[in-house]
C-alpha cells in the first residue's frame, strides 16, 4: 500500500487549523485564552529560531536581540512619532532583518561553540545599549504603552483578537518553515549543517544560505516582538533582551525535535502551558523555576529521545507501518534502533 505522506500532512495541518479557529467557541475563560495566546506566540518564535538553529545548525543564543529590536522599534515609533504599530510591525521586522544580516555575516566565519558565544556576546551588547540610551528606550525602567484600544493601534479589550493574531502568526511561520524544508534552500541548509566543508566542495555558497536563514528567522522574531509589546503594553530590556528568552527558543526546539517543522510547535505546546501554570501557581516566589523544570525535561528527552519527540514518534510510526505492511503483528514495545526483520 502506498501512503501519500504529502496529502496526510496537508490534511493534518488543515484539521489542526480548523480546530484552533473554532476553539474560542469552547474556551472562553480569559486565563485559558491567555495560555493559548502564549502557546501560539512561543510556537511562532521557536519555529522562526529553528530556521537558523535547526535547519542550518547555527545555534544562536542571542536571538532575543532580534525579538527585542522589533518590540522597541514599534514601541518607540508609536510613542515618539505617533506611528501606528500596524506600520511598526513591518518596520520592526525589517530592522531586525538588517541588524541580523550586518552582525551575522562576520560571525559566520566562526563555527560551533565559537559562533554560539559570539551570538551571546551580541545579545549582551544590545541589552546594555538599550539600558544606556534612556531617552530613547526608557532605560531599565522600560516603556509603557498607553491603553488606547483600536485596530490601528493593535490594542484590544478582548483577548479573542490577540488569540487570532497569535494564531495567524504561528500558522504563517509554520507554512514558511515547511516551504523552506522542502525547497532547494532547505536541502542546502541541511547539507551545510551536516558537513559544511562537503557542502562547499559541491558548490553550495554556505555563507549566503546561512545569511538567508538568519534574515528570515530574525524577521519573524522581530514581528513576534511587536506582537508581544502590543499584547502586554510594557517592555523593558531585562524582559525582551533576556538571555533566558534565547535559551527557551533552543530548549523548545531541542525537546520537540531540532531541524523539523513540527518539533518547535510540539515543544511550545508542551512547555508553554507548563511555564504559565507554574507562574500562576507559584507567583513570584520561585523565579526561574520553570527553567529548572525545562532542564529536567530536556535531560529526560535527551536520554530517551535524543533527536526530539517528533523524530522519535516518526521512527516508531515507520517501524509500525513496516511491520503492518509485511503482515506481521505489531509489538507494543519497539526499542529505538531495533531492526524490522522480514
Amino acid at each position: 500500500m502506498i501512503i501519500d505522506t504529502k496529502n496526510h500532512t496537508l490534511i493534518a495541518f488543515l484539521l489542526f487549523t480548523v480546530v484552533l479557529l473554532f476553539l474560542p467557541l469552547v474556551v472562553t475563560n480569559n486565563f485559558y485564552l491567555h495560555n493559548l495566546i502564549m502557546i501560539f506566540f512561543w510556537a511562532a518564535l521557536t519555529a522562526s529560531w529553528n530556521i537558523i538553529g535547526g535547519f542550518a545548525g547555527q545555534i544562536s543564543l542571542g536571538h532575543a536581540a532580534f525579538f527585542g529590536i522589533g518590540a522597541y522599534t514599534s514601541t518607540v515609533l508609536f510613542l515618539k512619532l505617533g506611528i501606528s504599530p500596524c506600520i511598526g510591525l513591518l518596520c520592526g521586522g525589517v530592522l531586525s532583518t538588517v541588524v541580523a544580516a550586518a552582525i551575522s555575516y562576520p560571525c559566520f566565519r566562526l563555527r560551533g561553540p565559537f559562533f554560539t558565544l559570539s551570538t551571546i556576546a551580541f545579545g549582551e551588547v544590545i541589552y546594555l545599549l538599550s539600558s544606556y540610551f534612556r531617552d530613547l528606550t526608557g532605560g531599565a525602567v522600560g516603556l509603557l504603552i498607553p491603553f488606547k484600544p483600536g485596530l490601528w493601534n493593535l490594542i484590544f479589550r478582548e483577548k479573542i483578537y490577540y488569540y487570532y493574531m497569535a494564531l495567524f502568526l504561528m500558522l504563517v511561520v509554520i507554512v514558511i518553515t515547511h516551504r523552506i524544508s522542502h525547497s532547494k534552500m532547505g536541502y542546502y541548509l541541511i547539507s551545510l549543517r551536516e558537513d559544511e566543508e562537503a557542502a562547499k566542495a559541491i558548490g553550495i555558497d554556505t555563507t549566503r544560505y546561512k545569511l538567508y536563514a538568519v534574515m528570515i528567522s530574525a524577521f519573524f522574531a522581530g514581528i513576534a516582538g511587536v506582537f508581544y509589546a502590543q499584547y502586554v503594553l510594557f517592555i523593558e530590556p531585562k524582559t525582551v533582551f533576556s538571555a533566558d528568552l534565547s535559551t527557551q527558543f533552543a530548549l523548545m526546539s531541542i525537546i520537540g525535535g531540532l531541524g523539523t517543522v513540527a518539533g518547535p510547535i510540539v515543544g511550545a505546546f508542551i512547555l508553554t502551558p507548563l511555564s504559565e501554570f507554574l507562574r500562576a501557581w507559584l507567583g513570584g516566589s520561585y523565579s526561574g523555576l520553570h527553567l529548572a523544570i525545562y532542564g529536567v525535561i530536556l535531560i529526560a528527552v535527551v536520554l530517551v529521545m535524543p533527536e526530539g519527540i517528533v523524530v522519535w514518534f516518526n521512527e516508531k510510526l515507520r517501524m509500525v507501518k513496516a511491520r503492518v505492511g509485511k503482515g506481521r503483528p505489531v509489538n507494543a514495545e519497539i526499542s529505538k534502533g531495533q531492526e524490522v526483520k522480514p
